[in-house]
């Protein structure tokens, strides 16, 4: 099963948030209905941003290393350098 860690934008709040799963295309639904406290005031959010794991584990490693670093300079570098590489 192919799990994903990602990070959603919200234009009304200009935040950024991260979290990891197996269905990216229903846990943004989730996000963006109102499902999860932690965005429910930012709603709409969009992906802008995702990588492929292999394994839950490997995605939530992922999500855990991203957070960790508690800078947005580094999660826009993530988003501007996957954009420049398409």
């Amino acid at each position: 099963m192919i799990c994903y860690t990602y990070i959603l934008y919200s234009e009304s709040t200009d935040r950024f948030y991260i979290g990891s799963c197996s269905d990216i295309e229903l846990r943004l639904q989730r996000h963006n209905d109102g499902w999860s406290r932690s965005t429910k005031h930012g709603r709409p959010w969009t992906i802008v941003y995702y990588e492929e794991y292999r394994t839950k584990s490997e995605a939530l490693k992922r999500e855990n290393e991203i957070k960790k670093k508690k800078s947005r300079k580094y999660i826009e570098y993530l988003i501007n350098s996957r954009r420049s590489s398409r």
